[in-house]
This record gives C-alpha cells, structure tokens and sequence, in this order.
C-alpha cells in the first residue's frame, strides 16, 4: 500500500498550530468548490478506500492485536462503499432544497474544520467513515487517533487525502497527530469547528465539556430480549453473527441475552450447538475478575478471541468457542457481567414474563447504555409486546430480529437506518444527536427498525433460442425483426478455420447483412488482443456483434462491446468487487446503444451466454480484470448443440464439471432464490445423468450433447442471479497462478468446498438480509435428493452426493488432487499465501454461504494439493 502524502510530523503544540493554519487555509479553498467538483472527489476517495480494504484491516490488527482481519475488511469495505452509496445523490453545496410555491430554500455551507477522535476498536474504518463525510461536506478535518492505532489510522486518512487531492482537493485539506497526547488531542478539539467524536465515555465528556460543537457517541450495553414466540435459531445465530463481528469489538453488538423461560433451555440448547461456552458457577467467578478490573473494562479482553479471555481468567474452554456466556441474575451496575464488554463475552438472564425482561432490559440500558441500541427477538405478529417494549426502552435504535453489530450501523439488515460508524444516542446518552451519525439533529429521533429482506432480481437476455439446428431461424430476427445491417462475428482461430462461422455467415449472406469477422481470439484474452479486435470494430461500425465460441470467445466480444461503445472504460474500476451490485460505488456505462449483442456458445460449460461476466488480462502487468454488471448482459443467446457436437473430450470433461459447479454454487448461494432454484435443481440433475455419455459416446450420442448444452445454460441463469462461492474463488486463483484449466480448478476442490461449506457450525456465515442461518447441507441434499441420490438419512444422503461427485470426476477423467496435474509444490506453496488472499477477495466469496477466513481457504487448498 503507497501512499504520497507527507508534511512536517505533528508532535507538539507549533507543529500542531502550523497544521491547523493549513488546514484552515485548504478547507477556505474547498468551500468554492461546486457539488460536481465535490461529488467527484468523494467518488474518488471512496474508491480509493475501498480498493485498500485488506491492507488497512491487516495494519489495524497487526497494530492493535485486537479484532479479526476479515471482521475489519468488511467494516473498511462498508464505510467506503455504503456511505458512498447513500450519499452519492446528495446536495451538500449551495442550494440543496427549495420549495417555490411556499418560498423556502435550504442553503449548505460546510461547518469549517472537524476536530475527529478516532477510536482503537475501528481504527481505519471510523477513519473512512469521517474522512468521506468531510470531503462530501467541503469540510477540513483533523485526525486524533488512539496511540495504540496511530499508524493504521494515518494510512487510512492519507489513503483518502492521496485519492482526493489526486482528484482535485486542496492539498493540505486533511491534518493528523502523528505523536498522538492528551494535550494535542483537547487542543484540537478546542480549536475545531465542530468535533466528530467516537470512543469511550471519557473521551466524549472531553469532547462535550470542550467548549466546541460537538456530535458524539455514548456507550453501549445491548440488551437483546428473546420472547418465548421468537424463531430461536434465526435469534441465536443473530446473536452469534453479531457478537463474535471483529471479536464483539462494535459498540452496537449485544451484551446481555434476557431469554423468556419457556423457550430459556432451547436457546442454551442452540447456543451450545453453534459453538458458545456456558460457564459453571466457578468459572462465571474467575470471568467476572477478569472482565472488569478496579471498576473498570480490562482493555486486555477487548477485541480478544473467547479462548484467549477465557484462559486470561484460568478457564479451560475448547479453541474454537466462539462466545463465553455467564448465567446470572443481576442487572445491577455491581454484576460484572452487566457491562459493556467489547468482547465475545455475554451475559444470559431468564426472564419470568415479557413484563420481567423488559424491567431487566431496562436496567442493563440504565447501566451503561441510555441510548444507544436495545434488540427484540419476537414474531413480528406481537405488535402489542413490540409497542411495549418499544416505549420501554431509551434507545435511539430499537432492532427488531435483526443482528444489532450489522444492524446498527445502518444499511445491511434494515435499509432506511442510515449507514454509519458513529452512532449517536441521544440526550439520554449525553448526546447531541440520536441517529446514526450523518446529519446534525437537534431533536431526539427514536427510530424502530425491523428486519427487513430486500428487493431481489432475475436477469436474463431479451431472448434465449434452444433446440438442435435453431441457430439459423433465431438468427433470422436480426433482420425481421431488428432490421440490422452490419454483423461482427468474434471467434477464434480454430472454429474459424474448421468452419463452424460458416453457417453465420450463409445466413447473412441470405440475409443481405453485412459482415466482418475477428477470428484471433487468444485463450484467456488480453486488452491488447481485445483492442486488436476493437480497432477492426471501429473501422466497420456494425450494429450487432455475434460472438463464437467458448469462455474466451465471449469474454473477448463483451469487452470489445464495451471498447466500442465506450472508449474510455476503465477496466479498473469497472472490476471492484462489491458487496450489493445494486450499491456498488462506481456506475457502468449503458450499453447497446451503437449495436446489440448475441451469444453463440460452442461449449457447454461456462453458460457466459446468459451472464453479466466478462474477465479480460492486461498483459502488461498480468492483472485480471473480473468484470461483472447487468448492462454486459447479451441481447440474444441462441444455445444449438450443431455447434459442440465435436467438442474433445478435455474440453468436455472440463466445461461439463464447470456446469455442475455452477449450479451447486448457485443452489447453496446465500443469494439464492425459488427463481435460480429450479434451474440449478434441473442442471445438477441434468449433468449426473448425461455428463458421462457425452465425455464417453461424443457426438455418437447427440441426445447427451444436446441436454449438457441446456443444462450448462441453465446453470448460467442461476449463477448470474444467484451467484457464485469460495469454490469459483479458488479456482481463478489455480489458474491464475498455475494455469490449472478453469473446469478442472473447480472440480479438485469441488467436494472438499462441499464439506467445508457444510458445517453444522461455521465460523461465520455470510452476510445478506435474505440469509438468515447456516443450512448449506441442507441445500445441499435437496440437490442430492432431487438427482435421484438416496440414503437412509441426511447424513448418508449427504455422503452420497459427495460419493456420486467423486465417482463423476472419475468417469470424466479429472485427477484427484492439485499435485497431481504436475503442479510443482514448491511453487505452490510459495504463492500460496498470496493465492489464499486473492481468493478471499474475489468477487465470488461474498456469495458463499459459509464465509471463509483466510486460513480456512488455505487449508482446503492444502488438503486439496496434497489429497489429505
């Protein structure tokens, strides 16, 4: 990670007053600026953010020794791209609001310099956050970081600086303390405009008593009530997901489970089943000492594992439990247990009644928390328990079955809670606000947020032609029905030269169409071999494009569609990975205005004919470029098995594996829906059956060509809704690296991903509204059942599947492990690490429903490597 921005090191009070004067100096500059001009230096940093994620969450860790790497790339990942994604659209210069009719106008001018105390729970995340925030609000702003996070924060800010200046900011708009003090840090909040304050309950007394407007945060002490008509797996699993997030590190995460005592023992039940620890009255003692010491948090647990707190209290607890929980009865202020703990420890009380655990709800908020978060598990048929439970709790956000780490902060589980890593609670948390920070209110907001799945998707091409010998009659409708003049045929060196754009080529020629063909697609293409294509486009101006051929054939011509359409692409950008498509931070281009697009797949394998994916390499530095958006849909795809009836069998054996990895990824995908359900069902189905005679037989058994051409489709369709997993993750990265054919990289690692996505009790799942509890095996053998596997039980059922996938790769020819396609194993594992973080930042991860560390991801590719 680089990053250019250097000035004279702020240690004492005339470095500091020097800073502040430039600061000043560059925030009167910026002031000037227009809401264009500002717009796009808060795109720019953004991206910037977003594209540094992983580097800065390693830094955070590696300098404070608290929280999990991955838990903070989401969190640097969601301050770039979902504060940018709610703010995109809003005025922040000059006129923001006007109504004629009654004469009104709202007038934005930035507030001036922002003093920003940064916290060390989330160092370079809060950084992002408040630094975006200034750039959108044309306001100067000065970091105050903690000591024990000074350098990850600064490279955070300087990310953000470099990227905005780069884009056209003052240069000297950010300021930080490099040698952070208590006397630096009061005196930039006396000699701020306003103070953006996150951090402690001291710390934010200084902010409020130093004399500057201030927006601050109080402390949180959630109470989470599980009501005895609650679904208890979707509660417990919440609670889980939210509580060990960066170690339980996020103020707005639970602290206290009230459980109804019908329902007490299967909540303790489920608990226990996921992985958490109920501790004996013993070892409750030896926690209680340890949680807090002479009054106070011991800073020693915070952001720290289970079993490492558990053994700083003498406690034996397996290394895998992922929360400690003590039974305990009191709620008063004198239970150590009743506290905030910052950790992946919770307290479990029993609740007589709905009436009992709204009392101890109401004394745990009293206890530490007036106004920041309070959690209700219920069925949300209970609007009388809910209306009461609701006027009981002083908490500005009141989280209805939703996980209140990730709901909380806004955007993830409820979509009109706005997004933020600064959350005010009120003036019963002593602040100045009570919603998530984003806005300055003036007014208490109590705002109830229930769960809430959001709007999903089924995208597919304008028109999809199947059936042996269809290709010439789909393509009668360029001219009956589109009128077009001038065909571009993209394709590669052999079905060229073995005749297979002949047929394209008579029919427009029947046609009275106008045609030219680039027939020097490359494996794996290049941006050099796609200009190659895109200078023969330009000089012909077609207003369709037909592309031929396998993967690479159709990657090529998207990306040439793209080149022709918008010279300016920025493959860069169009290739950041993002968590929601429909938020990702930067827009793509609307395509099919100069020509429209259609698909003629040879191979029945990577289904690109009905989806929104291309990858393209730049030869020059050999980055791959996964580019993924709806507008790279095609127009039309015509699915004729005359067209693969010669495939080889590697090419078979191959594409044919890739089919069913498809459609197992799109089947367990935590995106996935009854739309993608049936087409994945039908495709795994479709591949178990006729895979191994079109490997054998060829096209001595059209009828097997033809239903892997549909099935491979199919499972298209699904994917490109549903969404791929780890296994595709894994798989570019063998053959990035190791150039492992795409298919076969799926196939080696294809059962273990199974097992591993399987746990009865993962690590973590991932993370989408629509996703509600681990159940991958479940999924799982519903698509075994549904190929006709059976089994005695689940378990047997499941084993089976996994015994029917081994038993396919053996009839199609693939090996056994990643060693043996002679890949050597020094080279393996010398890129491994690299390869395992690569793969942890591939699109496709954020789809498996099993979401991996990265240390999880190099064991399979071990176990997978060595075939143990």
């Amino acid at each position: 990670m680089e990053t250019k921005t250097t000035f004279e090191i702020v240690e004492n009070t005339e470095t500091f007053e020097r800073m502040l004067a430039r600061v000043r100096e560059a925030q009167k500059i910026y002031a000037s600026y227009t809401q264009e001009q500002v717009d796009e230096i808060f795109r720019a940093a953004a991206m910037a953010a977003n594209f540094q994620r992983i580097p800065l969450a390693r830094m955070a860790v590696e300098e404070t020794g608290m929280g999990v790497v991955e838990d903070k790339v989401i969190k640097n990942h969601y301050a770039a791209e979902y504060i940018y994604n709610t703010y995109k659209n809003t005025k922040t210069c000059g006129v923001i609001e006007e109504d004629p009719a009654f004469g009104t106008k709202k007038i934005a001018e930035p507030i001036g310099v922002i003093a920003a105390v940064i916290p060390t729970t989330n160092p370079t995340s809060t950084a992002i956050f408040k630094t975006l925030l200034a750039l959108k609000t044309r306001n100067g702003i000065i970091i105050s970081p903690h000591p024990r996070a000074k350098k990850c924060t600064i490279a955070a800010a300087k990310v953000v600086l470099d990227a905005a200046v780069k884009a056209g900011a003052p240069e000297g708009l950010f300021g930080w303390i490099d040698v952070p003090s208590l006397e630096l840090t009061n005196k930039v909040m006396a000699e701020a405009d306003i103070i953006l304050a996150t951090g402690g309950p001291g710390m934010v007394n200084a902010a409020y008593s130093s004399g500057t407007p201030a927006l601050g945060v109080g402390a949180g002490n959630t109470p989470a009530i599980i009501d005895d008509t609650a679904d208890v797996i979707l509660a417990v699993n919440s609670i889980i997901h939210s509580k060990t997030f960066d170690n339980g590190m996020i103020c707005a995460s639970e602290q206290s489970v009230i459980v109804l005592d019908k329902v007490y023992k299967q909540v303790k039940d489920e608990f226990i089943k996921r992985g958490c620890y109920f501790l004996n009255k013993a070892e409750t003692e030896k926690v209680r000492k340890t949680i807090i010491i002479n009054g106070a948090l011991n800073a020693k647990i915070v952001g720290q594992k289970a079993h490492t707190i558990a053994a700083l209290a003498g406690v034996e607890v397996p290394e895998s439990t992922k929360i400690i929980i003590g039974e305990v009865e009191s709620v008063d202020i004198s239970e150590e247990f009743a506290h905030e703990k910052l950790s992946p420890v919770l307290a479990m009380y029993k609740a007589k009644d709905f009436d009992d655990a709204i009392a101890k709800a109401e004394q745990l908020v009293a206890d530490g928390g007036y106004g920041h978060t309070s959690s209700l598990y219920i069925h949300i048929a209970e609007k009388e328990k809910m209306a009461r439970h609701q006027a009981a709790m002083k908490t500005c956000r009141i989280l209805v079955n939703t996980p209140s780490s990730q709901g909380g902060i806004g955007d993830l589980y409820n979509f009109k809670l706005a997004p933020s890593l600064t959350l005010g609670c009120g003036s019963w948390g002593g602040n100045s606000v009570s919603e998530n920070v984003g806005v300055k209110h003036l007014i208490n907001v109590k705002t109830v947020a229930e769960r809430r799945e959001n709007m999903l998707w089924f995208r597919v091409p304008e028109k999809v032609y199947f059936k042996k010998g269809c290709m010439p009659l789909a393509l009668d409708e360029l001219k009956t029905e589109y009128n077009k003049k001038k065909a571009f045929i993209v394709t590669d060196t052999f079905l060229y030269q073995n005749g297979y754009t002949k047929p394209i080529t008579d029919k427009l020629d029947e046609m009275n169409i106008q045609y030219s063909c680039f027939w020097n697609v490359q494996p794996d293409p290049t941006l050099a071999n796609a200009l190659e294509g895109v200078q023969q486009i330009r000089s012909f101006e077609p207003d369709v494009i037909i592309a031929l051929g396998g993967g690479s054939a159709m990657d090529a011509a998207k990306i040439m569609w793209v080149l022709y359409e918008h010279p300016d692409a920025d493959f860069a950008s169009m290739s950041m990975d993002f968590m929601d498509i429909r938020k990702r931070i930067y827009k793509f281009p609307k395509m099919g205005e100069k020509a429209m697009f259609v698909a003629i797949p040879t191979s029945a394998g990577t289904g690109s004919e009905v989806t929104p994916f291309a990858i393209i390499t730049d030869e020059k530095t050999g980055t791959k470029w996964p580019i993924a958006d709806y507008e790279l849909l095609p127009n039309m795809a015509i699915v004729d098995v005359d067209n693969m009836m010669n495939a080889p069998k590697g090419l078979t054996s191959a594409s044919g594996i890739d089919v069913m990895t498809h459609a197992i990824e799109a089947y367990v995908s935590i995106m996935a829906t009854p739309f993608t359900d049936g087409l994945a069902l039908q495709a795994i189905k479709t591949v178990f059956e006729y895979l191994p005679s079109a490997y054998a037989n060829g096209a001595a058994d059209p009828i097997a060509r033809e239903k892997m051409a549909e099935a491979s489709c199919m499972a298209g369709m699904a994917f490109a809704n549903a969404f791929l997993g780890v296994n595709h993750s894994m798989a570019h990265k063998l053959g990035a690296y190791h150039h492992l054919p795409h298919g076969v990289a799926n196939a080696v690692i294809l059962t273990d991903v199974i097992r591993y996505n399987a746990a009865d009790v993962p690590t973590k799942m991932g993370t989408f509204s629509q996703y509600q509890y681990p159940h991958a095996k479940e999924r799982y053998i519903e698509a075994a059942k549904f190929a006709g596997i059976k089994g005695k039980n689940d378990d047997e059922i499941f084993e089976n599947f996994i015994a029917a996938l081994e038993d396919l790769k053996e009839k199609i020819g693939i090996k056994k492990t990643i060693k043996d396609y002679g890949i050597d194993e020094k080279y393996f594992l010398d890129t491994l690490d690299e390869m395992v973080e690569n793969a942890f930042n591939d699109q496709c991860t954020g789809a498996n429903p099993r979401y991996p560390l990265m240390s999880e991801i190099k064991d399979i590719y071990l176990k997978c490597y060595y075939g143990k």
